[in-house]
C-alpha cells in the first residue's frame, strides 16, 4: 500500500503528472456542474458526447500554458488558473439559480451597482453543496503548500506545452464541427447562452461573450445624439395622426397577444381530405367582431420569433444577422409596449412554456418593462408534458389560467405557444388529423401540430368566454413567422395546388395571420398590406394612447394613409402594386416587369426601395448604437431593470402584494374564489389529475 501511495505521489510530483491531475479534476467538476446546476437541455447522444468533451479543449490550452514554465512557477500558474476557473464556475452557478442564465460581461461591468439585485439576495441563493467546485483546487493547493507534492525542477520540455495546446486546439475544432452539425448557425443565430455552454463549454462562452460585448461597446461609443436626430426626423416624417374612428375605442380594456408559433396564413380555411385543419382559428378569423388582415407579412430575419417580438412591442426591425434580444436585449434602452402600458395603469406579463433564457427573454423582458414573466419554472413539468421546445400547448394554457386570474386588471398578457414548432412532431395520443402527403417529412407533420395548436386555442377561447375576459379584452392573434421555409418548393407547390412556385409565390407565402378582436369592433377582412412592424402603433391607437413621441418604424394599420410597402429584412419588399424579390420586380399578378416599367413606374419602385433601405438602416442604427438612451419621450419614465424579478418565489410574492393593492383581478372579482375549473381541456396527460397535481404549488385560496 505504501509503495502504491509513493508511486502516486511521485507521479503527481512531476510537472506532467500534476498537470494531468489538474485537467482531470477540472473536467470532472465542470461535467458534474453541467448536469446538476444548469438546465442545458441535453437531448441526444451527440449532445451528451459534446457535453463530455467541451471542458477538455480549453483545459488543455489554459493549463498547458503552465508547461512552458519551470519549477514552482509551473505549479502556481496551474493553481491560479484553476482558482479562477473554479470561482467563475461557482459564480455562474449562483447567478444561474437566480436568473436562469450565465453571467455576461455586461453584468460584470455593472457589478458595482449590484446588477439585478444579486447582491441583496446572495445569502439566499447559495447552497452548501455549491462549494463542491472548490474541492479539487483546495486539495491540490494544500498538497503543494504542505509539500506532499514536490515541485519538479527539471528543465522545461517545450514539446509538452506545445502538444497540450495543439491537442486542445484540435479537440476544440472537433467540438465546434460536431456542434455545428447538430446545431447549424450556432453562433450566427445565438438564441440562448445555454446552447453555447452545452456545445462549446463555459470557457468558450466567456470568451465569446467578451468579444460580442466589446464589439457592441465600440459601436455604442461611436453613436451620438446626431444619429438620433436623423432617425427622429425620419420617423416623424412617417408618423400618421390617429384615426378618429378607432382611436381610444378599446381604452382601458385588457389586452391579450396570442402568439401562434410558426403559423402561416395559408392554414386559414385550409383543409386536408375535406377536414379543416384549424376550425377554431377559422371561426375566430371570420367572427363579426374580429378585424382580420389577409395581407399581413412576417418580417423576421435570423432572429425569427425574437424578431417578431421585437417588432411587435418596439416597432424596431430585427438585425441583418443574429437577434436584437440575445445580443442587445439585456443592455439596450427600449421604449416598449409593456413599459408604456405599465405607465398607463396596466399589469404586464408574458407567458411561455420554455426556459426563461431562451432568446434571452429573462433579461430582455426586464428592459422592455414586463412586470411578470411566467416561464417554464412556473409550471409543473412531468414526464410527457414537453415536446420539442417546451410544454405542450394544451397543458401550458391550462396551467396559465392560475396566473391569468391573479393579474390585476387591466392587464397586458402575451401568450407564446410552442407545439407548432419545427420539426412538427406530435405523439400519437395528441395527433388527431392525418398528415399531408407531399413526401417531405418536415412539411407533412405541419398540419398535425397546427391542428393541435388550434384545439388548444379553442379551449383557451372557451375559458375566456366562461370567465368574462372575452368581453372585456382586446385579443390580438398573430403568426410570428413562416412554418415551412422556402427551401421546400415542391411541397409548397403541392400545398398551394400549383405545379410550381415562383419567387413571388414564395414571398406571398410569407403571409401570417393578424387578427384584432374586441366586442366594440365591427369585424371583417381587411386587405391592407402590413407587417409585424405595424402592430405597436396600431395597438396604442386602439387603446387611446398618444404615440407621436415614440420612435417607431411602423404605422397604424387602421389608418387609411398607411404605407403599404412591406419591408423584408433582406431589403426586398412587397406591396399592392409592385414587389421586389431579389433582382426582379413583380406586378400584383406575379409577373416579372423589370423591362416593362415606364420611367414614372421605375421611379416609383426606386422610391419604394429607397424608403425600405432607410427604414432598415435607421432601425439598425437605433439598435446597434443604443440611440434611445439619448431620447426621453414626453411623459415616459425610463425602465429600471432592477425593479423586476422573475424568480418564482419572489415574483409570486410581488403578485400577491399587487393584488392587495389593486384588488381588480379576475379572482378578486369572483370574491377570492378560483376559476381554473372554467378551463376545460382534453389533454390526455392531465386526465384524472386533480388541481394539486396540475398546478404548481397550488393553493386555491391564495391571492
Amino acid at each position: 500500500m505504501r509503495s502504491l501511495v509513493k508511486k502516486v505521489r511521485d507521479k503527481l510530483s512531476t510537472r506532467l503528472g500534476f498537470f494531468a491531475m489538474v485537467v482531470v479534476l477540472f473536467w470532472i467538476t465542470s461535467y458534474i456542474a453541467y448536469w446538476t446546476e444548469f438546465n442545458l437541455g441535453v437531448s441526444d447522444p451527440m449532445q451528451q458526447f459534446l457535453l463530455v468533451l467541451n471542458p477538455i479543449p480549453f483545459a488543455l490550452i489554459l493549463f498547458g500554458i503552465a508547461l512552458f514554465f519551470r519549477g514552482k512557477w509551473s505549479y502556481w500558474i496551474m493553481l491560479v488558473i484553476d482558482w479562477i476557473e473554479s470561482i467563475w464556475l461557482f459564480a455562474n452557478i449562483e447567478y444561474y439559480r437566480e436568473f436562469s442564465d450565465f453571467i455576461t460581461m455586461g453584468v460584470i461591468k455593472s457589478a458595482g451597482a449590484v446588477s439585478n439585485n444579486l447582491g441583496l439576495s446572495i445569502s439566499k441563493i447559495i447552497r452548501p453543496y455549491d462549494f463542491f467546485v472548490f474541492i479539487g483546487v483546495i486539495v491540490l493547493t494544500i498538497l503543494v503548500v504542505t509539500k506532499v507534492i514536490k515541485v519538479d525542477n527539471r528543465p522545461v520540455r517545450w514539446r509538452q506545452g506545445i502538444i497540450s495546446v495543439l491537442a486542445g486546439a484540435v479537440l476544440f475544432s472537433i467540438d465546434l464541427g460536431c456542434a455545428y452539425k447538430d446545431r447549424p448557425q450556432l453562433l450566427g443565430r445565438t438564441f440562448d447562452n445555454n446552447y453555447i455552454v452545452k456545445y462549446l463549454g463555459m470557457n468558450f462562452y466567456a470568451g465569446y461573450n467578451a468579444y460580442t460585448t466589446h464589439r457592441q461597446t465600440v459601436t455604442r461609443e461611436r453613436a451620438s445624439r446626431k444619429d438620433l436626430q436623423k432617425v427622429r426626423k425620419y420617423t416623424e416624417s412617417r408618423y400618421l395622426p390617429p384615426n378618429v374612428q378607432y382611436f381610444g375605442k378599446e381604452r382601458g380594456k385588457n389586452v391579450f397577444v396570442f402568439h401562434l408559433e410558426s403559423f402561416q396564413q395559408f392554414l386559414i380555411d385550409y383543409k386536408v381530405n375535406g377536414r379543416e385543419v384549424t376550425p377554431n382559428i377559422n371561426k375566430f378569423y371570420h367572427d363579426q367582431h374580429t378585424l382580420s388582415f389577409d395581407n399581413f407579412f412576417n418580417q423576421v430575419g435570423q432572429g425569427k420569433t425574437s424578431d417578431a417580438e421585437t417588432m411587435l412591442e418596439n416597432s424596431l426591425y430585427g438585425l441583418p444577422s443574429g437577434s436584437v434580444m440575445t445580443e442587445y436585449g439585456g443592455s439596450n434602452t427600449f421604449d416598449a409596449v409593456p413599459a408604456i402600458l405599465d405607465q398607463h395603469g396596466y399589469t404586464t406579463a408574458s407567458f411561455h412554456g420554455d426556459v426563461g433564457s431562451f432568446w434571452n427573454r429573462v433579461n430582455t423582458y426586464k428592459a422592455w418593462g414586463y412586470q411578470y414573466f411566467f416561464d417554464k419554472s412556473y409550471y409543473n413539468d412531468r414526464k410527457g408534458y414537453d415536446i420539442g421546445y417546451g410544454l405542450k400547448d394544451k397543458i401550458f394554457l391550462k396551467e396559465s389560467s392560475q396566473y391569468i386570474e391573479q393579474l390585476p386588471q387591466p392587464f397586458y398578457a402575451k401568450i407564446i405557444t410552442l407545439t407548432n414548432h419545427y420539426p412538427y412532431e406530435l405523439d400519437k395520443k395528441n395527433a388527431s388529423i392525418p398528415k399531408t402527403t407531399t413526401g417531405d417529412d418536415t412539411v407533412d407533420g405541419y398540419v398535425q401540430t397546427a391542428h393541435y395548436l388550434d384545439q388548444a386555442f379553442g379551449e383557451w377561447i372557451s375559458y375566456l368566454k366562461k370567465t368574462g375576459l372575452y368581453k372585456n379584452s382586446v385579443i390580438i392573434v398573430y403568426g410570428d413567422h413562416y412554418g415551412i421555409s422556402n427551401n421546400h418548393k415542391k411541397p409548397i407547390a403541392q400545398l398551394l395546388g400549383k405545379k410550381s412556385v415562383t419567387p413571388y409565390d414564395l414571398a406571398m407565402f410569407q403571409k401570417v395571420p393578424f387578427m384584432i378582436h374586441a366586442e366594440n369592433l365591427k369585424g371583417g377582412i381587411n386587405h391592407t398590406y402590413g407587417g409585424e412592424i405595424d402592430v405597436m402603433p396600431t395597438l396604442l391607437d386602439l387603446l387611446g394612447i398618444h404615440d407621436k413621441q415614440y420612435i417607431m418604424f411602423g404605422q397604424d394599420l387602421l389608418n387609411p394613409q398607411h404605407d403599404q410597402t412591406v419591408a423584408f429584412r433582406d431589403g426586398d419588399f412587397v406591396s399592392p402594386t409592385y414587389s421586389k424579390i431579389g433582382s426582379r420586380i413583380y406586378n400584383n399578378q406575379g409577373q416579372v416587369v423589370n423591362d416593362k416599367l415606364t420611367a414614372a413606374e421605375k421611379k416609383q419602385v426606386d422610391e419604394m426601395q429607397e424608403d425600405v433601405n432607410k427604414q432598415l438602416t435607421y432601425s439598425d442604427k437605433v439598435v446597434l448604437g443604443d440611440l434611445l438612451r439619448f431620447y426621453h419621450p414626453k411623459g415616459f419614465k425610463r425602465v429600471n431593470k432592477a425593479d423586476y424579478t422573475y424568480n418564482y418565489t419572489r415574483a409570486m410574492s410581488e403578485l400577491r402584494k399587487d393584488n392587495k393593492k389593486y384588488p381588480t383581478s379576475l379572482k378578486d372579482k369572483n370574491h377570492g374564489k378560483t376559476l381554473v375549473d372554467d378551463f376545460s381541456t382534453d389533454a390526455p396527460e392531465l386526465k384524472g389529475l386533480n388541481d394539486n397535481q396540475i398546478y404548481k404549488n397550488w393553493d386555491s385560496g391564495q391571492n
